[in-house]
């Protein structure tokens, strides 16, 4: 770099202050008449919405590994009178694509459904035998049965349905919403991770990363934060025994003075990001604790979530602690429950698995229903792809695997503005291709940002010479059929 290139770029402090100092004015007036409750706005808002947004929070409810569609929700009963048929010219026929671990099958024989099906709600909405507590608030939920992908494999796929791209690198939704929406509370984390530890003992549990959270290429202060399911939600939350409270925050404010100095010599965005989270650890110390302590919680509530929900690391405990959370002003929560890939004795651990999650998420939505917080809150809760209709490995009238399937797959959403009792989209008789409404994973993205507010085409971050956005530059729409 030549010494007339840096001139041009240097900025002296009269020049800085003389560009910004109005809009840090505004800045600061804002933050303190926000935390007085006196400017009518939420605090550290890096954007405005674009129009009024139907919710101004949300709940994502990851279920790693693809839940079976045709198990659970698609139901297709001619099917058992195909038991056994082999599939391999189809499959030829329809171009598809398999994966390693099925494409050296000499046959694909088809496999129906072993579970019972019913219909529940106003509609008749059919839901299996596996999803007792569901099937009683299919009234509350928005079931979309035409959802699609382009990944075949469980990275890719997770990386798609939650960040908007299979490359990774890009930012996770939470942390888009976190961008674009901001901040509820100054005591925890706009964002936040759950992780229901606790899964069937015979299930294939895929490996998450930190990923699937992260910032990407947006400021680091919008990834999400984990909180542990064993032992404390945060590390060190307790002071260093001989060091008081006053002591700590006078350590911090002298930590603070050097990064607040290293930012005026440098201007690297990411110490300020630094400064942040120190003073959001700080104050965690005293919020987590609270939040962590559901002793409070009466014993109507733990009875609506199921007795799971006093145990730390299942997915009721997880569902209430989202609650909590919520109500604590968190803007954006994203629960994983691992352990849904049943390439191989599906009948057996699709029921454990969904044994784990269903009374909790039903206590979940009706919990959010009576405190009138599910109006202004999205529940979404599905897998990344579905699975195919064909066998993995042995087939037996009482039990069969499946393999990963993207062409057709079953989400719900419940609240914020989705369409209640409804259900959208339809399969083929074999729940293979799509035939009616498709909705890809970036419509579904699309839509989710309507709700809070946000237009996907103008909602972007600049970076690396593009406007970045998690809907891509391939075509993406709100689905308008599945809004109230």
């Amino acid at each position: 770099m030549n010494d007339l290139f840096r001139f041009n770029q240097a900025v002296t402090r009269r020049q800085f202050f003389r560009k910004n100092g109005t809009g840090l004015g505004v800045a600061a007036l804002s933050s303190l008449l926000a935390r007085s409750g006196l400017s009518g706005a939420e605090p550290a808002l890096d954007h405005l919405t674009h129009f009024a947004p139907k919710a101004k929070r949300a709940i994502y409810i990851s279920l790693i590994g693809a839940p079976s569609q045709i198990d659970l929700f698609d139901y297709k009963p001619e099917l058992a009178k195909r038991f056994r048929e082999d599939l391999k010219t189809y499959l030829a026929e329809q171009g598809q694509r398999l994966t390693g671990m099925t494409s050296g099958q000499a046959a694909f024989p088809l496999a129906p459904s072993i579970f019972k099906f019913q219909q529940y709600g106003q509609n008749g909405t059919w839901v299996s035998e596996l999803l007792p507590w569901t099937a009683k608030m299919v009234d509350d939920l928005c079931i979309i049965k035409s959802m699609h992908t382009e990944a075949i494999n469980h990275e890719p796929a997770n990386q798609l349905i939650l960040t908007g791209s299979m490359q990774s690198g890009k930012a996770s939704i939470g942390a888009w919403l976190s961008y674009g929406l901001g901040s509820m509370n100054e005591d925890l984390p706009t964002f936040v991770v759950l992780h229901a530890s606790h899964s069937s003992p015979h299930s294939n549990v895929q490996a998450i990363s930190s990923r699937l959270w992260g910032a990407g290429f947006l400021p680091g202060k919008h990834a999400g934060v984990a909180l542990r399911s064993k032992g404390d939600p945060v590390l060190f939350l307790d002071d260093t025994p001989g060091v008081s409270r006053d002591l700590r925050r006078a350590m911090l404010d002298g930590l603070n003075h050097l990064n607040q100095r290293s930012y005026d010599a440098v201007g690297d965005p990411e110490i300020q990001t630094r400064i942040q989270q120190y003073e959001m650890a700080f104050r965690m110390q005293a919020s987590v604790p609270e939040l962590a302590d559901i002793s409070g919680e009466p014993a109507h509530i733990h009875d609506l979530y199921g007795e799971e929900s006093k145990v730390r690391g299942t997915f009721a405990n997880s569902a209430l602690m989202a609650r909590r959370l919520l109500e604590r002003g968190v803007r954006f929560i994203q629960i994983f429950h691992r352990g849904w890939d049943q390439h191989g004795n599906l009948p057996r651990d699709l029921a454990s698995q969904c044994k784990d999650v269903d009374h909790g998420v039903y206590g979940l939505i009706q919990d959010l229903k009576q405190r009138g917080m599910l109006e202004d809150t999205v529940v979404i809760f599905g897998g990344e792809f579905g699975r195919t209709v064909y066998c993995q490995g042995e087939l037996s009238e009482t039990n069969y695997g499946r393999d990963h399937h993207p062409r057709c797959f079953t989400l719900w959403a419940a609240g914020g503005g989705f369409k209640p009792g409804l259900v959208h989209g339809e399969t083929d008789d074999m729940s293979y291709n799509i035939v009616k409404d498709p909705v890809h994973i970036r419509d579904l993205h699309a839509t989710l940002l309507h709700q809070l507010g946000l237009d996907h085409h103008r909602f972007v971050f600049p970076y690396q010479g593009l406007d970045q956005r998690l809907t891509g530059v391939e075509p993406a729409k709100v689905v308008k059929d599945i809004l109230a």
